[in-house]
């Protein structure tokens, strides 16, 4: 097994760029071909990217945009790159970000690219562990590496070159254990971010729930929610689009939450999207307008209902996510209670409602009717359209098999889920709100439990007796 280390070429590199994987393109390249630890040969170009170069990318490469102007495209450098590194293991600081732009450059001119990867940063934390940083400049001043023109390809793969050779050495003691376990293409460990811990990834269960892409200061940039954590987890990390590429890259911790079943893993990524609003979450993330029906008391002192619109949801006669649904729910109460569309607002002011769908009005718009008359039915109408609206549970597995998960439901509005023995006995509806983390319903909770209506039974659907 010595002897394949030993007679491997590795193929050292560095790239400098725009941005990153998923929009940036190459701005320069620096390969060093390594094998038995001695310098075989060396290629190293600029590339024009066919696009600007952000200052901030110049300040810090010095690449900018006049050094670029008479440099060759990929696409003429293509070909000799390709065969410069033929049957070589690609080895890079942070291998994934380098070799997404080969395999994204290379596909631009039409190359699929495949080689064996090995990446500095996860061998250096496991070769030499407890470094306070292993970014390529702290690491190699670390064990005594001279880089100077850091940032730019050919000083950067020198000093990773050195890096590599002192892994070498190290990993030799053991028969290069370390490094071929990486090589292994049935071990995907060598395939996770540079710097994200393994442990992570280990301690992820295939169970239900959300789990949360973290960065380098723990803030959350990707909420994801599944069937089995672990194994959707590992999908994210091992995909080879950019987007999914770009977000590995700047994840360095990864935690979870357990929900027992799918549909509560929804509505909890549903609430963490809207409260932490992550950066590679594209969905739930824009605020959708509600309506609500609304009472007020006008001037004349007339109980007047109204639509709403409004982006979040607040306490009122009902929250509807459709103009038209509000409006049918408003000509509903108004017929049947024999409202005024005028003071209901389906009619523009005028001397008296004239509104094709209405059949009565008792003439309060013309005053006809007393006021507190009219303001009783009114009340009327809006308890008897908050008693239609059912408050129900919905129970699910739970987190073990020793629990059910509850979903509470009050007059029709998600108010929030939690967890209880399964051997518990609630004997009064009202007590199951006792049992429950409450979050805000909004327009994607609503069309979460829609969808789980029309695809389940009623068969784990506890319901509030009506009074």
């Amino acid at each position: 097994m010595k002897k394949n280390i030993d007679t491997t070429t590795f193929a050292i590199i560095d790239v400098e760029t725009t941005g990153g994987v998923s929009k940036g393109r190459m701005t320069e390249v620096c390969i060093i071909l390594v094998k038995n630890r001695e310098i075989l040969d060396t290629y190293t170009t600029l590339i024009n990217p066919g696009c600007l170069i952000p200052t901030t990318i110049t300040a810090l490469t010095g690449i900018d945009n006049q050094m670029v102007a008479t440099a060759p495209s990929f696409r003429e450098v293509a070909q000799e790159i390709y065969e410069f590194t033929k049957d070589t293991v690609f080895v890079a600081h942070n291998v994934n970000f380098d070799f997404g732009f080969f395999k994204k450059e290379f596909a631009g001119v039409g190359i699929t690219y495949l080689r064996k990867k090995l990446c500095t940063v996860r061998l250096s934390r496991k070769l030499i562990p407890g470094l306070p940083s292993y970014s390529l400049g702290r690491l190699t001043r670390s064990i005594g590496i001279e880089l100077t023109g850091a940032h730019r390809a050919q000083a950067d793969t020198q000093a990773t070159v050195k890096l590599f050779n002192k892994l070498l050495e190290i990993d030799a003691i053991s028969g290069y254990e370390t490094i071929l376990k990486a090589l292994d293409v049935t071990s995907k460990e060598a395939t996770l971010p540079p710097h994200l811990p393994a442990e992570d990834v280990t301690v992820l269960p295939e169970t239900p729930g959300v789990y949360f892409f973290k960065n380098k200061a723990n803030k959350i940039i990707y909420v994801g929610k599944a069937k089995n954590i672990k194994k959707r987890v590992l999908s994210h990390l091992y995909a080879k689009a950019s987007k999914e590429i770009a977000l590995a890259q700047e994840t360095y911790h990864i935690d979870f939450e357990q929900t027992g079943n799918e549909l509560t893993a929804l509505l909890l990524e549903s609430h963490n999207i809207i409260k932490h609003y992550p950066k590679y979450n594209k969905v739930q993330k824009r605020p959708t307008t509600t309506f609500q029906i609304i009472n007020y008391t006008n001037r004349l002192g007339i109980l007047q209902l109204a639509i709403g619109k409004t982006k979040t949801t607040t306490n009122s006669i009902a929250t509807l996510y459709s103009n038209a649904l509000a409006i049918e729910q408003l000509e509903h109460l108004c017929q049947e209670y024999e409202l005024c569309p005028r003071y209901c607002s389906l009619q523009s002011q005028g001397s008296a409602c004239t509104h094709y769908k209405i059949k009565k009005c008792n003439g309060i718009c013309q005053d006809l009717e007393d006021v507190q008359v009219y303001n009783k039915r009114v009340q009327e109408a809006i308890y008897s359209f908050q008693q239609q609206q059912d408050s129900y549970i919905i129970k699910g597995k739970g987190r073990t098999p020793s629990e059910v998960s509850i979903i509470l439901i009050e007059q029709g509005e998600y108010k929030g889920f939690g967890f209880i023995d399964a051997q518990e006995s609630i004997a009064y509806f009202e007590d199951f709100s006792n049992y429950i983390t409450r979050y805000k319903s909004s327009y994607y909770t609503t069309k979460i439990l829609q969808s789980y209506h029309k695809k389940n039974t009623n068969k784990n659907i506890v319901t509030k007796a009506r009074n």
